[in-house]
């Protein structure tokens, strides 16, 4: 990732629809930790829209819960990137429920993997 794990916290949070990821920095002053997390969210969310989820195989591991199931989403997905004063935000929606529970499970892995800096 672009941005610092040691400044920055993911939070994951399911919804009914599929979940919100929201990426902070820790000091809402910290400029050059919020441009980056925001680069870095707008590029993800472009890659997610295609089925492309190379970025979290890589850190993860291609054998991440829920990644498979992303991955041929073909556009069952929504997902919704917006920007934040100290970060930014992306929504993913479905009415598919294979597919949420997918996200869930995407979800729990990253918050198990990313540890310390990362939230339900």
């Amino acid at each position: 990732m672009p941005f610092d794990l040691e400044r920055t916290t993911h939070q994951f949070t399911k919804t009914d629809t599929g979940g919100v990821q929201t990426v902070v920095a820790d000091d809402p002053q910290d400029t050059t930790q919020i441009t980056l997390i925001q680069r870095h969210l707008t590029a993800e969310v472009d890659r997610f829209r295609r089925g492309d989820f190379t970025d979290p195989a890589r850190i993860h591991g291609n054998q991440m819960p829920g990644l498979e199931a992303l991955r041929a989403h073909g556009g069952r997905i929504t997902i919704d990137y917006e920007p934040t004063p100290d970060g930014g935000r992306a929504t993913y929606t479905t009415s598919d429920a294979q597919l949420r529970n997918a996200l869930h499970h995407w979800f729990d892995a990253q918050v198990s993997d990313h540890g310390q800096h990362a939230t339900r």
